[in-house]
Formats: structure tokens, C-alpha cells, sequence
């Protein structure tokens, strides 16, 4: 797990709401109708902008921003080491067992498909389309977000403008002026904290993301490669290595 990224997550909310009760507590700052119109709005207006077999990405998308790429990669090239002693062993047909046991869907396929004994080009076709999809589906995922960060504001500014028409609908009660200004400046802050503090941030590490995954794609593919080769366990183990020149414990973490 990302540790900095929950860790940045809790740190913001934790800084605002202490700034809420240093200012006279929480409850001046919890209006439902204001928070049904901002939530409830970015909600539907992404349902309505993106087609649902795309929405369920939102979770898997959320998953991967607390996720550790660079604890991911290790154990990966830990896994390929261990496919490759397991095949010196019992031949390629042994990788149909770790097929089950690989730490992705890609990987599992590209096992089956060296179990298969593919034709190295036709492998080699079929993994870069794999990566094509993955990197499409990554973008769709980041799309929705960033979309929502701009909903989310807008629909602040919606609620506002509904508090301003009450306020301005009852101005012969001066008394009730400041409370419904309150209210309507709550969907605005409902709004930007969402975009700003949640949608925003996500769209960025999403990006991060996207790069290690397509490295960890990259790494796979090597690792397969390698394996539909036979290459050497040495060979191999050099390949991996490759992908962190700056890291001088591969070594003893590979030897394993």
C-alpha cells in the first residue's frame, strides 16, 4: 500500500475540519441539502456523461491510488525467476500451473500463451495489444475523474445560486439573510473541497499510476519473452535488473 497517499489524504481533511472547529465548530459547516446538490449533481452528471460499462472502472481506479508500483515490480521479477527455475525443471508446460498464480491477468495470459509454446512473433503481437488496452482503459478511468473534478465546482456554484434565490426571496426578514448566505456558500466549498481536495489528486496519481503500470506491462513482457526464449536464469535475471539500474540489492532479492 502507498502509504503517502492515504497518509496526504487524511492530512488534508484533517487540516480542514481543524479549521472548522477552530473557527466555532462543525456543525455551521453541515447543510445535507447542499451536500444532495453538489454529491448528488457530480454524481449524475458523470452517469450521464460516461456509458456504465466505464463507470465500474471508478472503483478499480480508486484501488490503484493507494497501491505501492514500485514493492509491485519487485515481486514481479521475483515471480518471472521462479517461472523460469520452475520451467528449467519441467518444461514450458509447467508454467500452466503459475499461470494461476501470476499477480495480474496479463501476466497469467502471457504464461498460457508461452505454455502453448506461441510463436515468438505472434506473442510478441499479441502482448503490445494487450498493453494498448490496458493504456486505453487507464485513460477512460483518469477522464472520468478529471471530468468530475469539474463537475463537482459547478454543481457548487448550482446550489449557491439556489441559496441566493431564497435569500433574496425573503429580504423583507433581514434576520434570515446571514444563515441563508451561509447555506449558499457551503455548496461552493462542498464543491471545491471534492474537486480540489479528492478529484484533482486523483486524476494526477492516476497518471503516475498509469506510467508504473505501463512499465510493470513492460517488465512482463520481457520477463515472457524471456521465458518463450529459455533464456539463461542469468540472462534473465540481468533483463529484469535493467528496469532498476538504481538499485544495487536486485542481487541478493533475485537470488532467491
Amino acid at each position: 500500500m502507498d502509504i503517502g497517499s492515504l497518509a496526504g489524504l487524511l492530512a488534508g481533511t484533517g487540516l480542514v475540519v481543524a479549521s472548522m472547529l477552530m473557527g466555532g465548530g462543525l456543525g455551521m459547516f453541515v447543510n445535507v441539502p447542499s451536500l444532495l446538490i453538489v454529491v448528488g449533481g457530480t454524481f449524475a452528471a458523470t452517469a450521464v456523461a460516461f456509458p456504465g460499462k466505464e463507470l465500474k472502472m471508478v472503483g478499480q481506479c480508486m484501488g490503484r491510488v493507494f497501491k505501492n508500483p514500485a514493492q509491485e515490480m519487485v515481486e514481479l521479477m521475483k515471480f518471472f525467476v521462479d517461472c523460469r527455475k520452475a520451467s528449467g525443471k519441467g518444461g514450458l508446460l509447467a508454467l500452466e500451473e503459475l499461470a494461476q498464480k501470476a499477480p495480474s491477468e496479463p501476466v497469467s495470459k502471457g504464461l498460457l500463451l508461452v505454455a502453448d509454446a506461441t510463436d515468438p512473433n505472434a506473442l510478441q503481437e499479441i502482448l503490445s495489444t494487450e498493453k494498448k488496452a490496458i493504456r486505453e482503459r487507464h485513460m477512460v478511468g483518469k477522464k472520468i475523474f478529471n471530468e468530475m473534478a469539474k463537475f463537482a465546482p459547478a454543481f457548487g456554484m448550482v446550489g449557491t445560486l439556489i441559496g441566493l434565490v431564497q435569500m433574496l426571496a425573503t429580504l423583507d426578514d433581514p434576520s434570515t439573510i446571514g444563515p441563508k448566505m451561509a447555506v449558499a456558500l457551503l455548496t461552493t466549498l462542498y464543491g471545491a473541497l471534492m474537486a480540489n481536495l479528492a478529484f484533482l489528486p486523483m486524476v494526477v496519481k492516476l497518471e503516475r499510476r498509469m506510467e508504473a503500470e505501463m512499465q510493470q506491462l513492460q517488465l512482463a513482457k520481457a520477463g515472457i519473452t524471456e521465458l518463450r526464449a529459455e533464456s539463461s536464469l542469468a540472462i534473465m535475471r540481468e533483463k529484469l535488473k535493467a528496469f532498476f539500474p538504481d538499485r544495487d540489492d536486485l542481487d541478493q532479492v533475485l537470488a532467491g
